[in-house]
């Protein structure tokens, strides 16, 4: 049970407070803070202390992947770490964006192997061979375009921007008011749009804009992508999205092939330990339009909000799909939170206030800002003191 110190991505889209005000650091930093990585991801794994210095979780993981994770961890998802954990900090929106499956990931990143491509390169979509299946937490208001709006309500919406040029596009959707409509308008736009519907798009949006439309919201985030982005399709394709906003405490679950685009503020997120991500626009970074067709998923519904179910007291646990994590929120106010039957290792982050962590091995103190790993083998723990704990595991078998 040891702390960890985090790599900080400095990302242009990150702020120069949110991070260094949960750390304690000076504000504004220098530089946008765009996410706290908290891991053993190749590309920017965290350090423990270990006799006297810092060394990379990664390293002391390979010591002893069995001890540390656990071997029904071990046996499942091979010697790392399979989750990843960050903070996001996000001042302004994100790229829209989709991660792959497995077997997309897997394959995408051995034909980039086997061009020569450097991990490190410009137009690298494949970082590593996983998928990444995530979950977001808000620690704030936090708003965020993801998943396929129900086809017909963005028939409307097209159709009450009334520009002509989108004309085609609404009628694949209108011929297939579905997956299958919602695929030929997307991809049509994303590789055979005519010069100019971006900013027609976005005009019209103005104009509509205020005056107590259904969309207006929708369409309020449009014009402000339109002032980052001038002429980038996306603006038109992030339209067909639901726009969800999360209160403090309440997440969404992205499976891999959501396209997903986040717009503001500070959230935790939890996801498997992957690093790759298609992007479809809204950026200055590679765009690749035909392999992000290949991983989208284009069912159409709203996308729940999930309020965590009560585990136990001071407990809520969000339940998805996914066997690589778990993420659970602890609010102590002086009690004691027992954890008997764990099943691998966990990395806990305290948000607010200030806690022990104590196990027959010893102990722990989290203020905030701070976060621990966890081993499988240190055994029952518990948590007391009064704050907020993000606690980030794999899910039980």
């Amino acid at each position: 049970m040891l702390l960890l110190k985090n790599k900080i991505q400095g990302y242009a889209w990150g702020s120069r407070t949110k991070i260094a005000d949960l750390l304690g650091q000076p504000s504004p930093a220098p530089v946008p803070q765009a996410e706290m990585w908290m891991g053993a991801h190749p590309s920017a794994p965290s350090s423990v202390m270990r006799r006297g210095t810092w060394q990379p979780l990664t390293a002391w993981i390979d010591d002893d992947p069995a001890e540390i994770l656990g071997e029904r961890v071990v046996r499942a998802y091979g010697p790392g770490l399979p989750f990843l954990f960050k903070v996001l900090a996000v001042e302004t929106p994100l790229s829209l964006q989709a991660h792959p499956g497995p077997e997309q990931a897997r394959a995408g990143f051995e034909k980039e192997q086997a061009a020569g491509i450097r991990l490190d390169a410009r137009n690298r979509n494949y970082k590593d061979r996983n998928h990444q299946p995530e979950l977001l937490c808000a620690m704030t208001q936090f708003d965020a375009l993801c998943g396929f709006r129900p086809a017909r309500d963005s028939l409307r919406l097209l159709r009450a921007l009334d520009v002509p040029d989108l004309g085609p596009y609404a009628g694949m959707i209108d011929r297939e008011p579905g997956p299958a409509g919602l695929r030929a308008a997307f991809s049509a736009l994303m590789t055979e749009a005519p010069k100019g519907l971006a900013a027609k798009t976005a005009e019209a949006c103005g104009k509509l804009c205020g005056r107590d439309f259904e969309f207006d919201a929708e369409i309020d985030w449009a014009r402000r992508l339109a002032a980052l982005y001038p002429g980038d399709i996306g603006i038109v394709c992030a339209l067909l999205l639901n726009l969800v906003r999360l209160e403090p405490g309440q997440a969404f679950y992205l499976p891999a092939g959501s396209l997903h685009a986040y717009l503001g503020g500070m959230g935790v997120e939890i996801m498997a330990s992957s690093d790759n991500v298609l992007r479809g626009g809204l950026t200055p970074k590679h765009v690749d339009a035909a392999e992000l067709l290949k991983v989208l998923d284009f069912r159409d519904g709203e996308v729940p909000v999930l309020e965590g179910e009560q585990r136990g007291p001071g407990e809520r646990v969000f339940v998805t799909p996914a066997t690589e994590f778990e993420l659970s929120v602890l609010d102590l106010s002086g009690e004691k939170i027992t954890f008997s039957s764990r099943q691998g290792p966990e990395i806990l982050l305290c948000v607010a206030g200030n806690v022990a962590v104590r196990s027959e091995r010893g102990e722990i103190s989290l203020g905030r800002g701070q976060s621990a790993f966890v081993t499988d083998s240190e055994g029952p723990y518990k948590i007391e003191g009064s704050g907020r704990v993000f606690r980030a595991a794999v899910r039980a078998a």
